[in-house]
C-alpha cells in the first residue's frame, strides 16, 4: 500500500449485505473528470480474483486516479445472500444495480466502467446496456457463440489428440454424444432435455441485441480473448464473426492474447492486461448516456434476460459444457 491510495470496506445494498472494497486516490488526487470502475466476481471466485488479479489492477487504477469498487454478489465471498428469493442472474444484476447506486451516493460517481472476467463478463454485457451511468465495459473472455472458423479449428486440434478418439471410441466424447442423440431423433426415442446452448437461435439472437443496443447507446467495449484452453474461443475476430450485425466500429478495442490462459495463471499476462486497460482507458472518450433506452430494454431488471439466457450467463449449465468437455 502506497501513501497516494486508501482502501475501505463498505457495505451494499438496501439491506447492507453486499461487501466492498473501494480503493481510490487520497483527497489530493482525486480526479473526480474520471469514471468510477466497478469489478465484478468471477464465478463464485471471491472478490480478490484469480491470483488476487484485482487486487492488484485496482490499486494500480487508483494511482492513476480512478475510484474503484470490488465486491462480492449476494451468497459469494463476505456477502450474504439475498432474501428476496430473485434466480442466480437476476440477483446478480440487481446487485451490481445496488453497487453503482452505492458508488453514485458515496462517490457522486456519475459515470462508471464495468470489468469482468467470464460470467463476470455476461453479467457486465447483459447489466450494462440497462443503465445509462455505464459508459464503459472491460469484458475478458466473454461468452462468445462459437462460428464455423472455431469449429474447423476446435475440431483440428482435438484430432491431434489421442484422447478425443479414445472418447469418441467409448462414447464419452461431445462428436459421439451428438451422432448418438441424432440416432435417438431419427429413431423416434425421446431423450432428455439439453441444457441451453448457443446453438438455440433465440440465444444467439438475444445476444447479438444486447450487443447492438449496447453500441447504439454510445458504451465502449474493451474485449480482452485469451486462448490457450480454447473452450470459449480460439481466434480474435470471433466476437465479429458471431455477431455480424453489430457495427462495433471504433467502440471496440479488440485483444487476443493468444498465449494466455482464462484466468491469467503468469504474472507477465496480468502486467500486461493491466497496460491494455490503462492505454484503453487513456485513448477513450467515455460521454454520459442521454436519452431513452433502446426499444426492448426492459425496465425491470429481474425481467432483464429470458429464462434460457439467464441459465447460460448465470454460470449454471453453461452452454460451453455441451460445446467443448470431451
Amino acid at each position: 500500500m502506497t501513501e497516494r491510495i486508501s482502501e475501505k470496506a463498505v457495505l451494499l445494498g438496501q439491506q447492507k449485505a453486499m461487501v466492498g472494497i473501494v480503493t481510490q486516490p487520497v483527497a489530493a488526487e482525486l480526479r473526480g473528470d474520471r469514471p468510477a470502475i466497478l469489478i465484478l466476481n468471477t464465478g463464485i471466485i471471491h472478490r480478490v480474483g484469480h491470483n488476487r488479479m484485482y487486487v492488484n489492477l485496482s490499486r494500480a487504477l487508483a494511482q492513476a486516479g480512478y475510484v474503484v469498487l470490488r465486491f462480492d454478489l449476494s451468497g459469494i465471498g463476505d456477502s450474504e445472500s439475498r432474501a428476496d428469493g430473485l434466480g442466480p442472474l437476476d440477483a446478480a444484476l440487481a446487485d451490481i444495480r445496488d453497487a453503482i447506486d452505492g458508488l453514485e451516493r458515496a462517490r457522486q460517481a456519475e459515470r462508471v466502467i464495468i470489468c469482468g472476467l467470464c460470467s463476470g463478463a455476461d453479467h457486465a454485457v447483459l447489466y450494462g446496456y440497462t443503465d445509462p451511468r455505464v459508459v464503459g465495459l472491460v469484458l475478458m473472455d466473454p461468452s462468445v457463440p462459437p462460428t464455423a472458423r472455431y469449429y474447423f479449428a476446435y475440431i483440428r486440434r482435438r484430432l491431434m489428440r489421442l484422447r478425443s478418439w479414445t472418447n469418441f471410441a467409448s462414447g464419452r466424447g461431445v462428436l459421439a454424444r451428438r451422432l448418438l442423440e441424432r440416432l435417438a431423433v431419427a429413431l423416434g426415442l425421446k431423450l432428455r432435455p439439453r441444457t441451453p446452448s448457443f446453438s438455440d437461435r433465440k440465444v444467439r439472437s438475444y445476444l447479438e441485441r444486447v450487443y447492438r443496443d449496447s453500441i447504439a447507446l454510445g458504451i465502449q467495449f474493451l474485449a480482452v480473448f485469451t486462448a490457450v484452453e480454447d473452450s470459449r474461443q480460439n481466434y480474435g475476430e470471433q466476437l465479429f464473426d458471431a455477431f455480424p450485425s453489430v457495427s462495433f466500429g471504433d467502440q471496440l478495442r479488440l485483444e487476443f492474447f493468444e498465449e494466455a490462459g482464462h484466468t491469467f495463471m503468469f504474472e507477465s499476462e496480468r502486467v500486461r492486461l493491466t497496460q491494455v486497460i490503462f492505454d484503453w482507458l487513456s485513448r477513450t472518450n467515455f460521454t454520459i448516456r442521454r436519452g431513452p433506452r433502446p426499444p426492448g430494454a426492459h425496465d425491470d431488471i429481474a425481467n432483464a434476460v429470458s429464462g434460457v439466457v439467464g441459465v447460460i450467463a448465470s454460470g449454471v449449465g453453461s452452454a460451453w459444457l455441451n460445446l467443448i468437455y470431451d
